[in-house]
């Protein structure tokens, strides 16, 4: 959750929620962003030999989208600086999915084992409404599906539902961004 300072408001007509202004503020300026986009690339093509039409446009799109970015970094910098991370909740949403997430994996890797994508889809999609409709466990049923056994082996299937190696990159990564200790920015 984004910083919420006291007194500050949400929603005008829910006064318990707290929008996440600062997040749809980055949201809409990168509409902006994007759109000097569109004009930089209709700047590509020039009329005779280079003539200075582009010129005007670049007058306005270069410094605007600079000043632009360079802010909603700032916001972005804000928003890190005072997230609030409920890790209990983020487990509790993981739970209910009952493996779910990982139904991704198991596709992509039935079809790295040769099987056709369609097949695969029908194979994960089998277990995956299985385990909506009976509110079982997404892992167990893929582990006792016969013809997913055909190709997928107990390690293989662990390591798929192994929330830990789907992060493995994750400290790397902040360290890369600044945001943990030793973060060389590189």
């Amino acid at each position: 959750e984004e910083p919420f300072t006291k007194g500050q408001k949400g929603s005008s007509a829910m006064p318990h929620k707290r929008n996440p202004i600062l997040c749809e503020r980055i949201c809409g300026l990168a509409r902006l962003v994007r759109s000097n986009a569109q004009a930089a690339l209709d700047n590509v093509s020039l009329w005779g030999e280079r003539d200075i039409s582009h010129s005007s446009v670049e007058r306005v799109i270069v410094p605007d989208t600079t000043i632009l970015v360079d802010y909603m970094l700032e916001k972005f910098i804000q928003i890190l600086g005072g997230l609030s991370v409920y890790e209990e909740n983020m487990k509790v949403n993981l739970q209910r999915s009952r493996g779910l997430i990982f139904s991704e994996g198991v596709l992509l890797k039935l079809v790295k084992k040769g099987l056709s994508r369609e097949k695969a889809y029908q194979m994960v999609q089998r277990c995956a409404m299985k385990s909506w409709e009976e509110n079982r466990d997404f892992e167990e049923l893929v582990r006792k599906d016969s013809e997913i056994a055909k190709y997928l082996n107990e390690e293989e299937i662990k390591s798929i539902f192994n929330l830990a190696h789907h992060l493995r990159w994750g400290d790397k990564i902040l360290e890369r961004l600044q945001i943990l200790p030793g973060g060389s920015g590189e």
